[in-house]
């Protein structure tokens, strides 16, 4: 979806949306294409109705957007978990102590935690997931990969000891994905056999159409003060923005830049917003032609006007990118004198026919339709025609794009890189030869070595120039370009309270909204 500042224009995104409120409600059949016709505008007591993005899967080993975090998030619970500001909070572990070294944590376990079917949470529980999140050898495998060993201890508590110290590692236990399981869980992408130890019991799940929860009465942090709580699945941004400004939704997340900017005047509504991590990354494969050319990803590099784009789609939230996942959120570690280049096309056109490219290169960019990504692709697709690069678009809906696996073996593409609350997280997942999630098929021996070190010392001072030295290192060599770093967004309607913005929204805790 386009946020071009079209409402200037005549029949604007806003005229359109407050056309709807006043009562157009046939429209919203015809932007929802059936799953959410028949929703009405009565708001129930005690309920709140949150509208996200259809579910692609809901295996936590392979889960990563926004809405299948929520899910997960509503109906389990991590060992511990970050709040906005990406300091540590305890969850189903109260606390924690580390050796001197660094290599062996020791986690207290609540003893009051029961799951949804009354049987107690218990260390092997946590084994158990632990262990069959290492075997699927997914992304969580990577920020364990340290760890020698997982055991019980004494008192309830889970002894973890590290091969080499890791400064980041409580962090990596907040990951995503690493929700507490019962032991022996199998049907893991069927929610329907879900049994968690969250605030919230699933009571039924229809896809691409709406989840319905009730409230844990039994949660270990006090009952939820809403008694339901409703995710709606909407097919396309616009379409969940109707939701909202029409009554049938209380809140929604994840808006364009434009949008957010028009409920900000609007009483109706609260609207929120966070400076985070989260980014956007465009990456040429470097394993193949064209990407594996130096001088090309230099071109594309030098095609690119960086503060333009942030001016443009991101309208003065978060900042400027410089071409790497470590930005301004993460404080010393961040290289703030880093100077990417100056768009030159002429330059670029040299440096692409010195490559081999004298006519240019015709490829095609590939990336979601969602949020503010359409409008970030026409722009920087603008800026490089005049280079010489000619890139045909092709956005697929998000559940789409990521959820079938190809976004990691195209030519040239375009990521949305959610807030973690350490850098090492984007390194350690997406930069290392052989990473997880290394959609650019980088690899670099020099890199790699300043990932290691980053990830291991324990001397802040020597961690914060390995930092600055993998940031000069992008900048000369790297893969990627990263026009900005976005600001997360929440609006809901002005009766709601109680709801504390996470910078992944999906982690955002519902347990103690109200509504009024």
């Amino acid at each position: 979806m386009s946020n071009k500042k079209e409402m200037n224009t005549g029949l604007s995104r806003r005229n359109f949306l407050k056309i709807f409120a006043a009562g157009a409600a046939s429209t919203v059949g015809t932007i929802a294409l059936g799953p959410l016709a028949g929703l009405t505008g009565a708001q129930e007591a005690g309920v709140l109705r949150v509208a996200w993005d259809e579910i692609a899967t809901l295996d936590p080993r392979a889960a990563s957007g926004d809405s299948e975090i929520a899910f997960l998030t509503a109906i389990f619970d991590h060992l511990i978990n970050t709040d906005a500001g990406s300091n540590l909070v305890p969850a189903l572990a109260t606390a924690w102590e580390v050796s001197e070294d660094g290599t062996q944590y020791t986690l207290t376990i609540r003893d009051d935690v029961t799951f949804h079917d009354g049987s107690a949470l218990t260390i092997a529980d946590i084994l158990w997931t632990i262990n069959w999140q290492i075997e699927s050898e997914g992304t969580v495998t990577d920020l364990l990969g340290s760890v020698e060993s997982f055991e019980e201890g004494d008192n309830n508590t889970l002894v973890i000891t590290l091969a080499e110290p890791n400064p980041d590692f409580l962090f990596n236990l907040t990951d995503n994905k690493l929700v507490i399981l019962k032991e022996g869980t199998e049907e893991v992408n069927d929610p329907t056999t879900f049994v968690g130890t969250g605030p919230f019991i699933l009571e039924e799940y229809l896809p691409q159409n709406r989840a319905t929860f009730v409230a844990n009465e039994n949660y270990w942090e006090g009952t939820p003060s809403v008694e339901r709580l409703e995710f709606i699945f909407y097919p396309d941004t616009q379409a969940g923005i109707a939701l909202v400004q029409g009554g049938q939704a209380d809140a929604i997340f994840r808006l364009d830049n434009a949008s957010f900017l028009g409920f900000t005047g609007d009483t109706n509504f609260t609207a929120t917003d966070i400076p985070t991590s989260g980014h956007r990354v465009i990456r040429l494969r470097s394993d193949r032609e064209p990407g594996s050319n130096p001088l090309v990803r230099e071109a594309f590099r030098l095609a690119t006007d960086r503060q333009a784009i942030w001016d443009r789609v991101q309208l003065g939230f978060g900042a400027v990118g410089k071409d790497s996942p470590i930005g301004p959120a993460f404080g010393d570690f961040f290289l703030a004198d880093a100077e990417v280049p100056a768009r030159d096309p002429e330059a670029a056109a040299a440096l692409l026919a010195e490559a081999g490219f004298p006519d240019g290169i015709d490829i095609v960019l590939h990336g979601p339709n969602t949020s503010e990504f359409p409008d970030l692709a026409a722009s920087i697709v603008a800026q490089w025609e005049e280079a010489g690069i000619r890139a045909e678009l092709n956005l697929t809906p998000e559940n789409i794009y990521y959820g079938n696996g190809d976004w990691t073996e195209v030519d040239l593409g375009i990521t949305g890189w959610g807030p973690r609350p350490t850098a090492q997280t984007y390194l350690d997942l997406a930069y290392q030869t052989g990473a997880a999630f290394n959609e650019s098929h980088y690899s670099n021996p020099e890199m790699d070595e300043l990932i290691d070190r980053a990830r291991t010392t324990i001397d802040s001072e020597e961690r914060v120039e390995i930092y600055h030295e993998i940031q000069r290192l992008f900048l000369e060599d790297g893969p990627v370009i990263v026009p900005y770093f976005f600001a997360q967004y929440m609006v809901t309607a002005a009766n709601v309270a109680g709801i504390d913005l996470h910078p992944f929204a999906g982690r955002t805790r519902f347990n103690t909204a109200t509504v009024s």
